[in-house]
């Protein structure tokens, strides 16, 4: 039974009894029997704990997680304490270094921006090792499309960052004029330079947060 001990129980009860959830439980049991799977099983919905639907602010969509040992731990971009920063999340932190001024974290842990309300949602919340986008056909896309739905109807105003071509696909689900889509290039390295740097989406997030009447987030890692 998955409990996220906050509202998404509720809102996403009915989703885990339809048919294509249960194909991709009994999927995962096999996955996870017979490969290496990341995250560990128990932290695959950790996005959804740490950042509660009625709190959430601004909603960071990713492909799917990082495919080596001890990086992914259920929220999208971020890896353990510990562990060496992904291309990608150095280019994040660059971008936020050139954007606001904050220096460059160690730590590659964005729990602190997970409990200010960032959801950080990959499409696909499960890979096996060494194997990207290996279940990204297995219904997950189905399942985050719903998730990205039920955001797209919340009260409070969002922010929805949407990298890469991959992600901008996602706009297609939202319709609210209540929230904000900011896209660009992807922060990878493949494509970094043509349009994710001087993006500057740390300031313009929290500058429409602050004119709807919200606090804005805290980017520092520490």
């Amino acid at each position: 039974m998955i409990s996220f001990q906050n509202d998404w129980d509720t809102l996403l009860a009915e989703e885990f009894q339809k048919e294509y959830y249960l194909r991709l439980r009994q999927i995962l049991k096999n996955e996870y029997a017979h490969y290496r799977v990341f995250p560990d099983m128990y932290d695959i919905f950790n996005a959804f704990r740490l950042t509660p639907y009625h709190k959430t602010r601004v909603v960071i969509i990713g492909q799917d997680p990082y495919h080596e040992v001890g990086q992914a731990h259920g929220l999208a971009f971020s890896v353990q304490r510990g562990i060496p920063l992904p291309p990608s999340l150095q280019n994040i932190y660059k971008e936020l270094e050139s954007d606001l001024g904050i220096p460059r974290a160690q730590s590659g842990d964005l729990s602190a921006w997970a409990k200010q309300g960032v959801l950080l949602l990959n499409a696909t919340l499960t890979v096996r090792e060494g194997n990207a986008n290996s279940h990204q056909g297995i219904g997950w896309q189905i399942f985050t499309d719903a998730v990205i739905s039920l955001l797209d109807k919340a009260p409070q105003p969002i922010v929805f960052l949407l990298w890469g071509n991959f992600a901008k696909q996602k706009a297609a689900s939202l319709r609210n004029p209540r929230h904000l889509i900011l896209t660009s290039a992807h922060p990878s390295p493949l494509s970094a330079s043509r349009g994710f740097f001087g993006s500057r989406p740390f300031s313009r997030i929290n500058r429409f947060l602050e004119e709807n009447g919200e606090a804005p987030i805290d980017w520092r890692i520490e």
